[in-house]
């Protein structure tokens, strides 16, 4: 009798827990209608966040859902595609409920009382984005950045990292081929996917050259992946640093190889993340060795610099060519003194004025490659990856109980208004 007491108020407790901690659905899917919008902040985007494979997952595993897609002259996807998977071609979207684009939409086309979901850039109080961001608040919109979907752990769940180390990498072959050796490779956008620009690698070698990537994350990893696609070979820092070399080298750096803390005490991988300005740069080394620096690494203006302008003017700094994919202006890579274009990639850097020459225009000079919406250049495959996270990783939360906090972390505005999470935006939304 005693035990069967005790198995029922551990029942009910269980069922109390479970009935306490259940959220309701984040969105009421009866009559649910999903928007897919043509990219018009950013010329030539030609990626979607909605792809029709996807669209045609979602309304199966959803089915009170209905989803529509602006046309759209530059979407790596067509029309017809989209149709095929049951989804309807519409130029307006104001009866949608759910707004998907990939980077920021043009203010005039902002729809009030929409909730959107992008990469909206504002979380980090990016002043190019400012009256944007300030737009979206007197329209009342929900916003929801595609960068804060993340575990609890801070992990990022959806992320086109991978696809910009690729062709960031790309850009930095191009890059050294038109420096180091005076020949002109095609641009990434020529080819129709990476096993194509892959096996355009393989066709040819760059000079014997010292390669070194900073950061070795999705972003990281992706670079690294075009650099062993080329044939380029993979050595240890220490090698980097130490060993004579007849080919072309590269390395690739975690956080403890380019930084270290300042205490003893504080050491960790999350330390770094959490606490970046415990610690203090190690890269100098580098700079001395390397011809190319790729960055691809977490940055935080708190953390240590890689190098500064005056560095760069010292007789033993070496690199002359910088591809920066993680493209923090201003940053901690001090000849990335602007953004570039897929148009225009490139250009250099006087070392002795940090100002601005023309691409490849002196030997001197620092060449600098800073687009900073790489994965566009590949967007058949950018976009199938990043639609199928989404699906996975963030679908079952936006259009489920948001059991995890995934969509709650993500929510900046809320109807026009500050989430807790964000209200330390309140004086760059206010300006």
């Amino acid at each position: 009798m005693v035990y069967l007491s005790r198995l029922l108020i551990n029942l009910a407790g269980n069922f109390k827990r479970l009935f306490k901690t259940a959220s309701p659905p984040v969105f009421n899917l009866i009559n649910m209608k999903i928007g897919i919008l043509r990219e018009t902040r950013r010329w030539k985007d030609r990626r979607a966040a909605i792809t029709p494979a996807t669209a045609k997952k979602i309304m199966k595993r959803w089915p009170g859902i209905e989803i529509y897609a602006q046309p759209s002259d530059t979407r790596v996807f067509k029309e017809g595609e989209y149709i095929e998977a049951g989804v309807k071609i519409t130029d307006s979207l104001s009866h949608c409920d759910i707004l998907f684009g990939v980077k920021e939409v043009a203010e005039e086309a902002l729809i009030p009382g929409k909730t959107y979901i992008m990469f909206a850039h504002v979380a980090k109080k990016q002043e190019h984005n400012q009256a944007f961001f300030r737009e979206m608040a007197r329209k009342k919109i929900t916003l929801l950045d595609y960068e804060y979907f993340t575990k609890k752990n801070g992990a990022r769940v959806v992320a086109f990292g991978h696809w910009a180390g690729v062709v960031g990498a790309y850009y930095a072959i191009m890059g050294i081929m038109k420096r180091f050796a005076n020949i002109e490779i095609p641009h990434p956008s020529t080819f129709y996917d990476a096993d194509e620009l892959n096996r355009f690698l393989k066709t040819f070698k760059i000079p014997p050259l010292r390669v070194v990537i900073t950061g070795d994350g999705r972003v990281g990893q992706g670079a690294a992946s075009v650099l062993k696609a080329h044939g380029i070979r993979q050595v240890s820092s220490g090698e980097f640093l130490t060993n004579d070399f007849s080919e072309a080298v590269f390395c690739i750096l975690p956080f403890s190889d380019y930084v270290k803390p300042k205490d003893e005490k504080v050491a960790g991988y999350n330390d770094f993340f959490t606490m970046p300005g415990e610690f203090e740069s190690t890269f100098i080394p580098y700079t001395q060795k390397a011809d190319v620096h790729i960055p691809c690494h977490f940055w935080d203006p708190a953390s240590p610099i890689f190098f500064s302008k005056e560095d760069m003017q010292k007789p033993w700094f070496k690199i002359k060519l910088v591809a920066d994919i993680s493209c923090d202006v201003p940053g901690p890579v001090a000849s990335t003194i602007r953004t570039s274009t897929h148009d225009q990639p490139f250009y250099d850097v006087d070392k002795d004025s940090l100002k601005e020459k023309e691409a490849f225009s002196g030997k001197d000079n620092i060449t600098v490659m800073a687009v900073d919406n790489l994965p566009t250049a590949l967007p058949l495959n950018a976009s199938e990856a990043f639609a199928n996270n989404l699906l996975e990783n963030v679908f079952p939360y936006l259009f489920g109980n948001d059991s995890e906090g995934v969509v709650e972390r993500a929510t900046i505005l809320k109807n026009g208004e500050l989430t807790k999470r964000y209200k330390y935006l309140e004086d760059f939304l206010k300006g």
